[in-house]
């Protein structure tokens, strides 16, 4: 008998399920048909200010896209938006892969949707540089969280972006605020630059830190941990409750060592058990008290409006590189540049100087 009819091989294709009778042909047509159809941008922001996630999630979709043909419809949705947006709090929340941002952002993200708060988490994951892709799996690493009426996740790709922060992250904050989400929560790739890029957008940035990890004494060194308005040691328990509090008290004593923050507010420093869900109101009541001491001093508008000034300054020079790039007479001389470059028969500076005029002559 042939080998091959008694053994099937583990890459055979089995036979598919055939659809069953009882499935309406009508209404599997009337389904492709409307997937098919794009909603204008009113029927989006309509959508979107009737807090319909559906309609939010295509709008960002819109955001985020490259292609030219999708800016002037992500605008229009952005500007009709805007008049009611700014009405959440913003978090950043960050921390080393393996600090736990996923299992707290899930238990803090609870807590917020049993006190009647509305939460939008935008998690950026990292893109590949070499096949350009993302694992986009942070809605599975927050099952509970995803299935909660009140929260809604969006995972994005870093793509090419600054650190590791998606392009259009702040335009898709004033989406989910329109949408009626009054606490937004941004996690970043890691420690980076992108921390930077988030710094610049929100409210109270969070640092997560674990206990034992030997970086206690990385306080005392700018960056990071300047940036901070509160500093958690997650995983405070079981066997590792002793050392989350030695934790705590080095990095309280390192704050110590940084000048007054223009808000005012002197970083604090506490421990929490995601796992456990041990500490998770305490950070709350901390993001609370720093939102109406920051409104008192007029801290919280002020820096808002710098922000303002920042991503207008960002957007313009995004917008000039996305032009330069996509001019026709640039991309046809810009290999021949590169080339020239390469077998330095012209300077880098030089050839830049030429494609630069040659945009301005187009």
């Amino acid at each position: 008998m042939n080998s091959k009819s008694k053994h099937t091989s583990a890459l055979h294709e089995k036979e598919g399920v055939s659809q069953p009778d009882f499935i309406s042909k009508t209404s599997v047509a009337s389904i492709k048909k409307n997937r098919r159809k794009q909603p204008s941008a009113d029927e989006l922001v309509a959508g979107i200010l009737n807090q319909d996630k559906v309609a939010l999630s295509r709008a960002i979709t819109l955001i985020e896209s490259k292609s030219t043909k999708h800016l002037a419809k992500a605008t229009e949705i952005i500007e009709k938006c805007l008049p009611h947006a700014n009405n959440s709090i913003r978090m950043g929340i960050t921390g080393v892969p393996g600090v736990g941002k996923s299992t707290f952002i899930e238990a803090f993200g609870k807590h917020l949707t049993a006190l009647g708060k509305k939460v939008a988490v935008l998690a950026v994951d990292p893109s590949s540089s070499i096949s350009s892709g993302s694992i986009l799996g942070d809605k599975t690493r927050m099952e509970d969280l995803v299935k909660d009426e009140n929260a809604f996740i969006r995972p994005s790709a870093s793509g090419d972006s600054l650190g590791g922060v998606a392009r259009k992250t702040r335009e898709t904050i004033i989406l989910c605020e329109a949408c009626g989400f009054d606490t937004i929560i941004i996690e970043t790739v890691g420690v980076g630059q992108s921390e930077t890029a988030v710094h610049s957008m929100v409210d109270f940035f969070l640092l997560l830190k674990l206990a034992g990890a030997g970086d206690e004494l990385q306080g005392i060194k700018r960056g990071i941990i300047e940036m901070a308005d509160a500093i958690v040691i997650n995983k405070a328990d079981g066997d590792n409750v002793k050392r989350a509090q030695m934790a705590r008290t080095e990095f309280k004593r390192a704050l110590h060592l940084y000048p007054m923050k223009a808000s005012e507010w002197l970083p604090k420093v506490v421990t929490a058990s995601a796992l456990k869900q041990d500490g998770i109101d305490d950070v709350w009541q901390m993001i609370e008290a720093f939102r109406e001491s920051t409104k008192a001093n007029n801290y919280f508008e002020t820096h808002r409006k710098q922000q303002n000034r920042f991503w207008l300054l960002q957007t313009i020079e995004e917008r000039l590189k996305h032009n330069f790039y996509n001019n026709p007479d640039v991309k046809k001389q810009l290999d021949s540049y590169l080339k020239a470059t390469e077998n330095s028969s012209i300077s880098p500076f030089h050839a830049a100087q030429q494609l630069l005029e040659l945009l301005q002559q187009s």
